[in-house]
């Protein structure tokens, strides 16, 4: 797989793909069907499947004080589209030149031009140019007058939810405390991916020691305990359980993830883990004292086996 940066002054290598075009935060299954669309018109003209995303995320620029949203790292998102098929991907620098260029603009000069697009696919509800003016009617239209192919991907739908997936959908789900939700719109378990970081070691006085992973821009799920699996660097998963949140019972204040994983002894610090929210267990809340909060990690790590057992 091939990842570049910048849609201008490529190599002729990284030119003539067919793009799924989008943000895609989350990779969700609705996104898998516009990369699968994708697939099946780059077969039809013998190119290569890919994708295009914005990066950063749109949101930053327009809403710097939002509050943190993401729900995947950028390596987490390219490895994302890779699994679904996307051979190439591009990352189009989203920058204020950008966010004012018109649709027009766009499709000439980042599209057509700049990545050399043989076909480009999105979602219906995609829009783009300067204040979202072009629709995916738009983009059909200024892509065929390039002689770029153009293809809209069907919308997706789970049982028992309105409407299609949505990264919106996924965010509230976990914000609810609902990760089974959330893993059944994203196609896989939602996952906080960070190095680990020296933490006050506290844990490890009380039997049970944690790998702490700062939450940075990811969305912050319901703060709480959590049965979790943790994917090592060296592609090695634990099942444990976890807390996340600000740990109000040593009177912290910073959000941030604390792994226990279980039977694991092995020295984790610098090392990069990759941790899934399989299941709620429990809301976060204060405990009088360390033996009291032992004893609540204690059940919880029990709760966790079971809810993590074959």
């Amino acid at each position: 797989m091939s990842v570049y940066h910048g849609h201008s002054g490529l190599p002729q290598a990284a030119r003539g793909a067919v793009l799924a075009l989008g943000n895609f935060d989350g990779v969700h299954r609705g996104h898998a069907a516009v990369i699968a669309e994708a697939k099946a018109l780059a077969s039809d003209l013998s190119a290569r499947p890919g994708a295009a995303v914005f990066s950063p995320h749109p949101r930053l620029l327009f809403q710097p004080g939002a509050e943190p949203f993401a729900l995947m790292s950028e390596a987490q998102r390219v490895r994302a589209l890779q699994a679904e098929g996307a051979e190439i991907i591009h990352h189009i620098v989203f920058d204020q030149a950008l966010s004012q260029m018109s649709p027009d603009a766009f499709v000439e000069e980042v599209l057509h031009r700049g990545l050399g697009a043989a076909g480009v696919v999105t979602g219906a509800d995609f829009c783009f140019g300067k204040g979202r003016a072009g629709s995916a009617d738009d983009l059909h239209r200024l892509c065929g007058e390039r002689g770029v192919a153009c293809r809209t991907a069907r919308a997706v739908s789970i049982a028992g939810a309105e409407g299609k997936i949505s990264s919106s959908d996924v965010r509230a789900a976990l914000r609810d405390g609902d990760p089974a939700c959330a893993a059944a719109l994203l196609g896989r378990p939602f996952a906080i991916e960070g190095a680990v970081q020296t933490g006050d070691q506290r844990g490890r006085t009380i039997g049970f020691p944690t790998a702490n992973i700062a939450l940075g821009t990811y969305v912050r799920p319901a703060f709480g305990v959590y049965a979790t699996r943790s994917r090592l660097d060296n592609g090695r998963t634990v099942p444990g359980v976890a807390n996340l949140g600000r740990r109000p019972t040593v009177d912290g204040t910073e959000a941030r993830l604390e792994v226990h994983l279980f039977d694991f002894s092995e020295d984790l610090y610098g090392r990069t883990l990759e941790t899934e929210l399989i299941a709620y267990i429990r809301p976060e809340k204060k405990f009088d004292g360390l033996d009291a909060l032992k004893a609540q990690i204690a059940a919880d790590s029990e709760t966790a086996r079971a809810l993590l057992a074959p």
